[in-house]
């Protein structure tokens, strides 16, 4: 077969000029990398374009202390090998980051990937030859890359953002964002640290620095609500019985609504006694996971009397883990309920403002002025630090886009029409953009993240196989079939509490300008997995409906 479709791709572009390359992939995370295993399988002329210096993508970067899944790890690794899933050993429910680094390179030793990835290659710019009907990237080097099809692998976060503070650069000692971490060793010990932010990266990173600073002082805006992880480790008796259940367990994530083993409590919120409530969230909250969030009673996330009720049980529990009542309170979030957001999932994070040597500092009451040569000044003073941490968030689902300067049909460049938020076609594709397919791009599904990979990735490839078989050389989405989705996307919104989230689901990032709230960018699908899955299938079924070929 790898003939025949590297000899329909070159009869595709009989009459055209010659590319570099029949595909690009760009980024060797996650998606990249099975995307090239597709693609070498078939046997096509491709190549993956990775801006660092090794692969991993998110878990090349990430290495704050602290940084792990929040997803089960079996449930996170690749479905598509059942080799690589009888040889590896995943040593904890809830991998850290340098054992999950270590699995991705064990993917790309294991099926020689790493001969098809060009390291240290960023790409600043792709524009299309609508003449030749191809792709001509150029690189952050100078040099220039040409080929017919391009499939981004960018990542959802990938694009730290940093706030708006006057005097950040400054300061005189090490300063950078948790994705920015160093990747020499950092001594903590004997030294006063400053973490700006409390969301979910400094939720996992605080506790650990806790435990090696001599002085932590955490800058918190607006409070997260978070729930035990509950990590363990993963027995060789335990791993041989996952092993067993490999096709069950997967299955069972293709049917739950974001592509968990958890499942919701369908009994009805208010079809149980309080009591009976109680009993589950007690047991939710003490096992692993996201049980607490997605096994809770579907009107947690769209009844707002079921979501005051369950946040107030969360709040509780987070009372009783922080000595000072004062300081509990000014954990806990009164703009939105439990699960309005994606919950982080933390250890003993509340438990380290316990300890003498971490000072949170409510930037309601005390805001920063500046930061100074030293250290930061807020409106009661200046405290001197030898480290600053941001922990600040995410240009979500569109920043890693919009860095690359990507030029369409007729001049448009992609950042003008995202401008207001994204506009695709099934989160895959974008009008006026051809030949272009987005892995895990802005308005997919919700949902575990290789969960939703691996079925685009395998959509791309068999779109790029459909264009092979049939000769064609170009294919674009039809604005009426993107303008289609954008409306089911934004309907998804209306029927979930989290549709009117401050959060980067609705693209609300105070550190961007036109990200505010209330100017809601529809990011992704909320309608879960399963019909979101059901959607693509039913377009690729049906000829890839809403998809013009030429």
């Amino acid at each position: 077969m790898s003939i025949d479709v590297a000899t329909a791709g070159a009869a595709s572009a009989a009459g055209a000029r010659a590319t570099d390359h029949e595909v690009v992939v760009i980024g060797a995370g996650v998606a990249g990398l099975y995307q090239i295993k597709r693609l070498m399988d078939l046997g096509v002329d491709a190549v993956v374009l990775e801006g660092d210096g090794d692969l991993g993508g998110t878990w090349y970067k990430n290495r704050y202390p602290g940084s792990r899944f929040d997803s089960e790890s079996y449930t996170y690794g690749y479905s598509w090998s059942r080799e690589l899933l009888d040889e590896w050993h995943w040593v904890e429910r809830f991998s850290p980051q340098p054992e999950t680094l270590r699995y991705l390179n064990f993917v790309a030793d294991k099926f020689s990937l790493r001969e098809r990835i060009r390291f240290n290659c960023f790409v600043d710019a792709m524009t299309f030859d609508e003449e030749g009907a191809f792709w001509r990237l150029r690189l952050r080097d100078g040099s220039e890359v040409t080929t017919r099809f391009v499939l981004t692998a960018v990542g959802v976060l990938s694009v730290p953002t940093y706030p708006r503070i006057e005097g950040m650069d400054s300061f005189q000692g090490p300063a950078f964002h948790t994705f920015d971490w160093p990747a020499e060793p950092l001594e903590l010990a004997g030294k006063r640290v400053a973490v700006i932010g409390t969301g979910a990266t400094a939720i996992q990173a605080i506790p650990e620095i806790a435990k090696q600073a001599a002085q932590l002082v955490v800058f918190q805006r607006r409070p997260n609500w978070a729930a035990p992880l509950n990590n363990s480790p993963i027995s060789d008796e335990e791993m041989a019985d996952i092993r067993r259940r490999y096709d069950e367990i997967f299955d069972r994530c293709s049917r739950t609504a974001a592509g968990f083993e958890h499942d919701a409590d369908r009994r009805g919120f208010y079809n149980v006694s309080r009591e009976e409530r109680m009993e589950l969230w007690d047991r939710l909250y003490d096992g692993p996971g996201f049980g607490i969030w997605l096994q809770n009673f579907l009107e947690i996330f769209l009844d707002e009397q079921a979501n005051a009720e369950f946040s107030e049980y969360i709040a509780d529990r987070i009372r009783r883990r922080v000595n000072d009542p004062v300081l509990a309170e000014k954990l806990i979030p009164k703009d939105h309920g439990f699960g309005i957001q994606r919950v982080p999932l933390e250890t003993n994070y509340f438990e380290a403002y316990n300890r003498d040597n971490v000072t949170l500092v409510d930037l309601n009451e005390t805001p920063i002025e500046c930061i100074t040569p030293t250290g930061i000044r807020t409106s009661d003073g200046e405290r001197e630090f030898d480290i600053i941490v941001y922990a600040t968030g995410f240009d979500a689902f569109t920043g890693a886009f919009d860095r690359m300067d990507i030029t369409g049909v007729g001049g448009r460049k992609l950042r003008d029409k995202w401008a207001d938020g994204p506009q695709t076609y099934l989160g895959l594709l974008v009008s006026g953009f051809p030949n272009l397919i987005m892995l895990a791009g802005p308005q997919i599904a919700a949902t575990n993240f290789p969960r939703a990979i691996e079925p685009a990735v395998d959509w791309a490839t068999e779109l790029l196989q459909f264009m092979w078989q049939h000769g064609h050389r170009r294919f674009d989405a039809q604005e009426s079939a993107e303008r289609e989705w954008l409306v089911d996307v934004a309907r998804s919104y209306e029927l979930v509490l989290s549709g009117r989230a401050q959060s980067w689901i609705t693209g609300y990032n105070s550190n961007l300008a036109g990200h505010e709230y209330g100017k809601t960018r529809y990011n992704v699908y909320q309608g879960g997995a399963p019909r979101y899955l059901a959607r693509i299938k039913q377009a690729a079924d049906e000829g890839y409906a809403g998809v013009a070929f030429s």
